[in-house]
């Protein structure tokens, strides 16, 4: 996998560094994770690695395509690996989950832009927002155990 992930950095123009590589590694393992999430999980295969380091990487590896950086409104910076393939996110509004959501297919009147205003629109960005299973359970089950829930 290592191979892999030093082949993407080089396809790019980008030296190969350990940094770079555990991100990159970090990111394909664990998606939609905000920044000092991604220096905890680093850090667990590069103790000495510094917070301005994770920053940069990110930024580089953001600027050169390798990863995707999200911030749904309201929310941190979230960072994925899986790009190019111009898919959504759906976002709760109680624990701020994200999950991808694969491209809608069929007709779509929303991904069209009415008035492009000139552009050559060549991606369209959805958040959908809702609730999560876990939070809706427990909302549930909340309303369920007590008094307010039952009148």
């Amino acid at each position: 996998m290592t191979s892999d992930l030093e082949a993407q950095l080089r396809s790019v123009s980008l030296r190969v560094t350990r940094p770079r590589v555990a991100v990159l590694s970090t990111l394909r393992d664990h998606p939609h994770v905000d920044t000092d999430t991604v220096i905890q999980l680093v850090r667990d295969e590069l103790p000495t690695v510094s917070h301005q380091a994770v920053y940069d990487v990110l930024k580089a590896l953001t600027e050169a395509g390798l990863i995707r950086r999200i911030q749904p409104m309201g929310a941190t910076a979230r960072y994925e690996a899986r790009v190019g393939d111009n898919h959504h996110h759906i976002v709760c509004r109680s624990c701020g989950a994200i999950a991808d959501v694969e491209c809608a297919v069929g007709h779509t009147p929303c991904l069209t832009a009415s008035d492009s205003h000139g552009f050559v629109v060549d991606e369209a960005e959805v958040v959908y927002w809702g609730t999560c299973p876990d939070c809706t359970a427990m909302r549930n089950s909340h309303r369920i155990a007590s008094p307010e829930g039952n009148r």
